[in-house]
């Protein structure tokens, strides 16, 4: 079951990223890798932003999360997580696929770490294409606010969503 996460599911929310992203410990830079690698205030600015999360229930326990963000005229997907024991099932894409359709715009944006082959892998798999070097800085600097040596090692994928076309 998919539902929008409220302040109480903070806790759980908190710890599937934290769960799941310890995949990228040795494949980011090492001084982007931290301990958790998301602390809880660093969770509440990103809501704060308007990063609205969803997430993916398992026998009433949270064990799928993804975010969702608009920022100016495009869709943004952010924090994309499964718990470890639970990836390569589908949940992240049923997720995926459920955002998609909340999109308030055509154009839906995703930044990962440039060597995270296997999210880059996942969202070519559903239609997302790698946009060239030259502009991912640009979208990156526009849409993201990360600093400059998260921009140097990410890359950004785009997904043209048809049921917003006329």
């Amino acid at each position: 079951m998919i539902r929008k996460l409220y302040s109480s599911d903070f806790d759980s929310l908190l710890k599937v990223i934290n769960n799941a992203a310890r995949i990228y410990k040795g494949i980011i830079p090492n001084d982007k890798w931290k301990e958790p690698y998301m602390p809880a205030e660093e969770l509440r600015g990103e809501i704060k932003s308007g990063v609205s999360f969803y997430g993916w229930f398992k026998d009433d326990s949270l064990v799928g999360v993804m975010g969702i963000q608009s920022v100016k005229d495009a869709t943004l997907i952010r924090h994309s997580y499964v718990l470890t024991k639970y990836q390569g099932i589908g949940i992240g894409s049923k997720l995926l696929k459920y955002l998609i359709n909340l999109a308030e715009t055509s154009e839906i944006l995703v930044g990962t770490w440039e060597d995270a082959f296997w999210a880059i892998r996942f969202y070519e798999n559903h239609g997302f294409k790698l946009v060239p070097f030259k502009e991912k800085d640009r979208l990156l600097q526009e849409y993201w606010d990360i600093p400059e040596k998260q921009i140097e090692t990410s890359i950004v994928l785009r997904f043209i969503s048809k049921h917003l076309i006329h």
